[in-house]
């Protein structure tokens, strides 16, 4: 056992050595406290940064409810997988909101965003006969990792690289299977994929399109629909994957289209046959989130605002980030030890949590902060993130914008 013991210690000292060691900060949000919470560790409370809660639904009252009122009725878990017993009238309804928000034919449900990727890729690959994957070079890991499970052949295009997939797309016979693999809002650049482009590309060289909508439905495109409908070409789009886990705040993940499609993934993927199904609870708020984002622009607008003035006054005191149209802020910093010393500095000093995001989340060289605004982040709060992150940047002899 000893040996064994050593080995894991040797692991774990390497990525500390490194950086990389990851320390959670635990944190509890009260009624109405958001984006404050308290921080134990610090005996205070603090003000959050980069929660993945776009929106704030994770609290919206009608949201709360249908949690709560379906976990009264129902109980707090599925019972089962959804062949057997766990298929609850809540998650029906979800799937139903999914495929009409999409105009798609059907919907699936998954325990979470990354296994609705890592499932579904690896599946495809498996029904699709030699099929040939071309992935984004900024995909998401659930994303590489679907493919690779699926022990397809990959061709890896540079990021949002229009010519460099085309001359991909060109080296593969018309008539065999090719699948594109993008994101529409990049999480770690908080770009946007060129949709239409690379359907016409799709279209061109006879091959399928997957897009992951996971940082853009909710936020983006009539209703929420994500950015593929923001640029008109969401019928264009054969897979659309996504999540209830962000913008809106609870938990799961999704993918739309086609019905054969999305029934051969239901009847083939294990990431889906053999697992307990979401809780009814847990659907009916999500479903109930949905609903609401349909018809409600307000928190897409107000988010919108807020997000557009803090990078207003980030310009001001020439603190670079990488300029995008979307409410993800990256800010470089290109060192993994001095990303987290930043990221400590402001948490301890100031009471910011600005999360820094190392490898293997972002390449070697490539660590930052990432700050992502919500609809509830004051005018206030966003002068005293800005007057501490210059603080701090002249704390540590970073350079700014000339």
């Amino acid at each position: 056992m000893p040996q064994y013991l050593e080995i894991f210690q040797q692991a774990l000292d390497k990525v500390k050595d490194e950086g990389r060691y990851r320390v959670f900060t635990e944190i509890k949000y009260s009624e109405n406290s958001s984006p404050k919470a308290f921080c134990p560790r610090l005996n205070k409370m603090i003000t959050v940064w980069c929660s993945n809660d776009y929106l704030g639904m994770s609290r919206h009252p009608k949201v709360v409810e249908a949690m709560v009122e379906t976990a009264k009725v129902m109980g707090v878990g599925a019972g089962g997988t959804r062949n057997i017993s766990g298929n609850s009238m809540p998650i029906v309804e979800l799937e139903r909101e999914l495929s009409e928000l999409h105009e798609k034919e059907m919907a699936l449900v998954f325990t979470s965003g990354y296994v609705a990727n890592q499932a579904t890729l690896s599946t495809l690959t498996k029904i699709l006969p030699d099929v040939v994957m071309f992935s984004d070079e900024a995909n998401h890991a659930s994303m590489i990792h679907g493919v690779k499970d699926g022990r397809a052949e990959k061709k890896v295009f540079k990021h949002n690289d229009l010519e460099d997939l085309e001359k991909s797309l060109k080296e593969i016979q018309i008539r065999r299977p090719k699948l594109i693999l993008f994101e529409s809002v990049y999480s770690m650049l908080g770009d946007i994929a060129p949709v239409k482009e690379i359907c016409d590309l799709a279209a061109k060289y006879n091959a399928l399109t997957y897009i992951d909508e996971v940082h853009s439905v909710g936020l983006y495109g009539e209703r929420g629909a994500g950015i593929a409908k923001m640029q008109g070409v969401m019928d264009r789009v054969d897979i659309i994957q996504g999540t209830m886990a962000k913008a809106y705040g609870v938990i799961g993940g999704y993918i739309a289209g086609k019905k054969v499609i999305i029934d051969a993934i239901r009847s083939y993927a294990p990431g889906f046959i053999f697992t307990t199904a979401l809780p009814p609870a847990v659907a009916a708020a999500a479903a109930q989130s949905i609903r609401h984002l349909k018809n409600s622009d307000t928190e897409r607008r107000k988010h919108q605002e807020v997000v557009s003035k803090l990078k207003e006054k980030l310009d001001k005191v020439k603190i670079q980030y990488y300029q995008n149209q979307t409410h993800i802020i990256p800010v470089h910093i290109g060192d993994p030890v001095l990303s987290k010393m930043i990221s400590t500095r402001l948490l301890e000093d100031y009471g910011l949590y600005v999360q820094h995001i190392n490898f293997p989340t972002v390449p070697k060289g490539k660590e930052r902060l990432r700050i992502t605004p919500t609809p509830f982040h004051t005018e206030q709060m966003a002068d005293e993130l800005v007057s501490a992150l210059s603080a701090v940047f002249k704390q540590f002899e970073l350079s700014v914008a000339a």
